[in-house]
């Protein structure tokens, strides 16, 4: 069987099976497994080979495993990961919503915006927006519903608010992109600030005008809020701003790399937590048996995107991708439209992991092809998995915010308010698209 055909079925199998909910490491797992035994099976000519296929596929999967999950950036996965959830059962990471709130509190739709502005405090430290979408959710959506606000405003908000996980560093999906592709993940997580802050701007100008043209779903609330208990909100949100600070200041600076950086900062959050009496040891463990499983779940998805990415590259089927784009002498805007309305697409049925890590092989050589850099690209990419988890009928925080409030807030009336944020979601990607300095700033100064 020619290689290219088994690689042909092989991506098309899996693209299946997880529009089919199979789990993404299982497919990609047991796919790199089978087609790249049918690969060497059918190499030692015509007549398929079985006892000569297992040596070389096990050789081949084993080594691809044990270099990756032995690679040193990849211990920052469960470092961030622990730290969200330290930092969550603390209380830094709802501080900054509650600072927002009291500040926001007389303005026309204060406690949404300080909704988004709590996920992306959150998200500045998760890197999840997956969690960021499920602990905001239950404690921003109910808070909300109290003051009055329409159901649609408020799970919507915290929808779109959960997706700035995914840009805003440090984000689990620029450690895998950088992982995957050799790109510095110190820079990659630089190139996502400034395009994070774009994002959450927008999603606050979208609630301004949301709440001028239907005031009825923001009602003010009456209660008046003391310039002492303003300051003093902002005051304990110290710990929240300071993280983020090493972060990015420690990176930027050169101080840190990403992984130490990580690793200050989750010190730092158990410290605070047992100094603060805020973290007890039940908390604890629960935080470290979730990181756990977290983690595990992630080097799973990525051990078998690994094999995946192994067994593309052993059919030739990207070079057989590169080489269809020069024989029809496809121009570089036509390509680069192409990729992005390929992730559209996907982004509306699949999961965001499962689309990065199945269509890396094919895109990156393409961008590397027409002298892009991959660090921008990294940010495009990023940001359309993020449009992908609010876009229907997949939209992933949609469905999270559905089971954190119940019946109540049923799917179609989440999708309809989360519609409102989708146009200015578009056209950030838009300047990020056509003003690459946007991502490429602060990587890009600092060295």
């Amino acid at each position: 069987m020619d290689p290219t055909t088994i690689g042909m079925v092989g991506f098309a199998v899996a693209l299946i099976l997880i529009a089919l909910r199979v789990p993404i490491g299982f497919a990609l797992a047991g796919l790199a497994i089978v087609c790249t035994y049918l690969f060497f099976g059918f190499k030692y000519g015509d007549e398929f080979q079985a006892a000569k296929a297992i040596r070389p596929t096990m050789s081949l999967i084993s080594s691809n495993v044990f270099e990756f999950l032995h690679s040193y950036p990849l211990s920052m996965v469960p470092l961030f990961i622990g730290l969200g959830h330290i930092a969550y059962h603390a209380g830094i990471t709802t501080e900054i919503y509650y600072a927002g709130r009291v500040w926001l509190a007389k303005v026309p739709g204060g406690l949404a915006m300080a909704s988004v502005m709590g996920c992306g405090g959150f998200s500045a430290i998760t890197g999840s927006s997956v969690a960021c979408a499920a602990a905001m959710g239950r404690i921003c959506i109910p808070e909300m519903l109290r003051y009055k606000y329409s159901m649609r405003l408020a799970t919507s908000t915290v929808a779109v608010g959960g997706t700035l996980g995914s840009l805003i560093p440090p984000s689990v999906l620029f450690i895998l992109y950088g992982l995957f592709t050799e790109q510095s993940v110190n820079k990659l997580f630089l190139a996502g600030v400034l395009p994070g802050i774009l994002s959450l701007l927008g999603m606050l100008l979208v609630i301004f005008l949301w709440t001028r043209k239907n005031p009825q779903d923001a009602p003010i609330p009456e209660e008046d809020i003391s310039n002492r208990e303003r300051w003093m909100a902002l005051g304990r949100a110290w710990p929240a701003i300071l993280l983020f600070a090493v972060i990015i200041g420690g990176i930027y600076g050169g101080i840190f790399t990403a992984t130490e950086a990580a690793a200050v900062c989750m010190s730092f959050a158990i410290g605070y937590g047992v100094l603060s009496r805020k973290l007890k040891w039940n908390k604890f463990v629960e935080a470290m048996r979730d990181t756990a499983l977290q983690s595990a779940s992630i080097f799973f998805i990525a051990a078998g995107a690994k094999m995946f990415v192994a067994f593309v590259s052993l059919t030739g089927l990207t070079r057989e991708v590169v080489g269809l784009t020069e024989y029809y002498q496809m121009a570089d805007w036509s390509i680069l439209l192409t990729i992005v309305v390929l992730y559209l697409i996907m982004g509306m049925f699949l999961d965001p992991l499962g689309i990065m890590l199945l269509t890396l092989p094919f895109v990156v050589p393409l961008v590397e092809g027409m002298g892009l850099d991959l660090i921008w690209f990294g940010v495009v990419v990023v940001k359309l998995l993020e449009i992908g988890l609010i876009t229907p009928p997949v939209g992933l925080n949609v469905f999270i915010i559905n089971s954190v409030v119940g019946p109540e807030a049923p799917v179609h009336k989440i999708f309809r308010g989360v519609i409102n944020f989708l146009a200015v979601d578009v056209l950030v990607f838009a300047l990020i698209l056509l003003f690459p300095v946007i991502s490429l700033l602060l990587p890009y100064s600092q060295w």
